[in-house]
């Protein structure tokens, strides 16, 4: 049971708050909005018997509820008069709060604007809150003391008001068209390498086809130069004996002719 509380720690005070009514409902809602590591307030809001707060004599502690669900250390400054005090519990839970927001809309916040959001004039209160809200966790980032910005990887979400659900619907339905516009791009880069791919397969069997009948072309080639040195061979061949048998025939009748005289002796 403690685990589950340590890991939501709003969880006791909705558990309170679920039959307190007026002054107790107001009382426990002001313990919520000073308690460590309770940085969202939209289930307590949302109660029954804490939206009852919002007239009467409690809707002071129900509008700062609001500040603290939806809003900033400025938008507190800026309806003092109707809003109740913050305790110091609460004043710096509102600049953690404040941190937050910012860093939700930029990556890279210069000093110059987390003092004016926050009221500050002392650089060095200044890191030392910021250290604070990266310790409870709520950011992760560092300072950068040189370039005085606050660089932000991470925030956690704060509770999203009803009237910003339309800014919210229109964020993510322009996600979702860059979505749609990234598959689609890599559908089209998908069909170019397909049809490059196919072109080049073309070309290869054109290539392959082109080589086989170049190697037909020379073995036949080399098949009739063959067959043609043959024949002449052949030709050489006849023509030598040819040429010894001439050379032979002339020098018998000589033979004969020389000494005619042993033929009758």
């Amino acid at each position: 049971m403690s685990s589950e509380k340590g890991s939501n720690p709003i969880e006791p005070f909705l558990l309170l708050l679920k039959d307190a009514k007026h002054a107790g409902a107001a009382s426990i809602v002001t313990q919520a909005m000073s308690a460590p590591n309770v940085y969202v307030f939209g289930e307590i809001l949302h109660l029954p018997n804490v939206q009852e707060l919002a007239t009467g004599p409690h809707a002071s502690t129900f509008q700062l509820l609001n500040v603290f669900a939806y809003g900033t250390y400025k938008d507190y400054k800026a309806s003092t008069a109707q809003l109740p005090d913050l305790t110091q519990a609460q004043l710096t839970k509102l600049r953690h709060l404040t941190v937050v927001s910012l860093a939700t809309r930029s990556k890279c916040i210069p000093y110059s604007v987390l003092l004016e959001e926050l009221a500050m004039e002392n650089v060095r209160n200044l890191e030392d809150l910021i250290i604070e809200v990266i310790y409870a966790d709520i950011i992760h980032g560092k300072l950068d003391q040189k370039n005085q910005t606050l660089e932000v990887d991470y925030a956690i979400g704060r509770d999203i008001h009803d009237n910003a659900m339309t800014e919210v619907v229109n964020v993510l339905q322009q996600w979702c068209n860059g979505c749609e516009g990234v598959l689609r791009s890599i559908e089209e880069q998908i069909n170019r390498a397909n049809t490059f791919k196919e072109k080049q397969n073309q070309q290869r069997a054109s290539l392959e086809d082109e080589v086989i009948n170049i190697k037909k072309t020379i073995k036949t080639s080399q098949q009739q130069d063959l067959d043609e040195a043959m024949v002449t061979d052949s030709r050489s061949d006849l023509a030598l004996a040819a040429d010894k048998a001439t050379k032979k025939a002339p020098k018998a009748k000589g033979l004969r002719g020389s000494n005619p005289g042993k033929l009758w002796k």
